[in-house]
């Protein structure tokens, strides 16, 4: 069982720096916002699996308010974005 949590957390890293990548080089602000998004669930995902290796289930409320949260603010980083290009 190890393997397979060394072979996610590898994975999740991966992602993680390609997620990086997306959001240096975004060319609109609406790719940077979504790069946000798809890291707060990388990092979301990275400490499930953390939970899962050492059996801890008190930070599942933490993560549940994360994700949350990372919904709310890119839902509302979004709208005003969109709103601010219809002003242009």
């Amino acid at each position: 069982m190890n393997v397979v949590f060394t072979v996610v957390l590898g994975v999740l890293c991966l992602a993680g720096a390609l997620t990086l990548v997306r959001l240096l080089r975004g060319p609109d602000t609406l790719d940077r916002i979504a790069a946000l998004d798809v890291f707060v669930i990388l990092i979301v995902a990275a400490a499930s699996v953390y939970i899962a290796i050492y059996g801890d289930g008190s930070n599942i409320p933490l993560l549940a308010a994360v994700a949350l949260l990372g919904f709310v603010g890119s839902a509302t980083a979004t709208r005003l974005a969109e709103r601010r290009e219809r002003l242009r």
